[in-house]
């Protein structure tokens, strides 16, 4: 396991706490009545970037910050990239955002929105690294990753804290699971405190890179395929520090999910929770209503369902939800 500390997430929150929202936790009624079990969604949709993203990447910044870092650089399918813009910009900080040409045209100008520069690279998300890691070579920006990182690890675990504190007796929770650093982070706080609690990891079909290598024993590469899941597409990395031992180490469970089954997940937030979620935000809710999740613990204590982002481009959003 890596060196992570339940003392590093919380100083982690103190770090962070003026400058993120500690988000709701809501009942789901019509999600309860599916698993005939309380059923919560953690609402990380309200964080002003409208992601769980804007955690790990001020935590990460704030240090740099305070070590004298003036520039920084990473690589992002959408997310982290606005995460990383926002933060620098209230820190005083220049960033660039590498992107590959699968991230949706409102993620990148989101990022530019926020006086980032936006580098659009290649087809994957580890085209977008290599540009990253070229900048900071050639150019010397301080490198931010998206998510394998203990700063970054130890900002998404603050969600974790939030939610055993705001609901003790928490029995499963289901977190979308791509790099690793949101699901390890919020896997390890959680079991910190309540060790019996059950965590599920839900990705896409497509391109599921941390489902592969966590079968494979060991960080592979998968080819990155078009996904209503974007937020959750690219590699781990062949030289994963940190979140390949941590979640191979704390998961459960892995749920793999079709793209008609995301397209449902997505529809059934905006008709019965009139929540607008990207696809990558909606797994959790797809697989509970595909019967897919596993609730045999829910028998003794409610399941969390992490809602991570809401920022789908809207005539994508607009077309899934017309042809339901």
């Amino acid at each position: 396991m890596s060196v992570l500390s339940l003392a590093d997430v919380y100083a982690a929150r103190r770090r962070i706490q003026q400058r993120v929202l500690r988000t709701p936790l809501v009942e789901s009624h019509a999600l309860s009545a599916v698993a005939n079990a309380p059923v919560y969604l953690k609402l990380e949709t309200v964080q002003p970037t409208g992601s769980f993203k804007l955690r790990g990447a001020t935590n990460a910044l704030v240090r740099l910050a305070e070590a004298g870092c003036t520039r920084v650089v990473t690589a992002s399918t959408g997310n982290h990239g606005r995460a990383v813009a926002h933060a620098a910009r209230a820190l005083g900080i220049e960033a660039a955002v590498c992107m590959s040409s699968l991230v949706p045209s409102n993620k990148v100008e989101a990022v530019r929105a926020l006086g980032a520069q936006a580098h659009i690279v290649g087809e994957s998300q580890d085209d977008a690294q290599h540009e990253a890691q070229r900048l900071v070579r050639e150019e010397g920006y301080a490198y931010v990753p998206p998510f394998d990182h203990l700063d970054v690890i130890a900002g998404q675990a603050t969600i974790g804290i939030e939610i055993v504190e705001d609901l003790p007796d928490v029995a499963h929770i289901a977190a979308p699971l791509s790099g690793g650093g949101l699901f390890s982070g919020v896997a390890f706080a959680a079991k910190q405190i309540a060790p019996s609690v059950r965590l599920t990891g839900v990705t896409m079909a497509r391109g599921a890179a941390m489902h592969a290598s966590l079968a494979a024993g060991k960080p592979v590469l998968v080819d990155e395929r078009e996904t209503l899941a974007d937020s959750l597409g690219g590699g781990i990395g062949l030289d994963n520090r940190h979140t390949f031992s941590l979640t191979r180490e704390l998961i459960d469970e892995v749920i793999l999910l079709d793209e008609v089954s995301i397209a449902r997940g997505i529809v059934h937030a905006y008709e019965a929770e009139h929540l607008v979620l990207e696809g990558a935000a909606a797994v959790g809710i797809a697989a509970l209503i595909a019967g897919r999740l596993s609730i045999g613990a829910a028998a003794r204590g409610p399941i969390v369902l992490i809602v991570t982002g809401a920022n789908i481009d809207m005539n994508q959003h607009r077309r899934i939800v017309g042809a339901a």
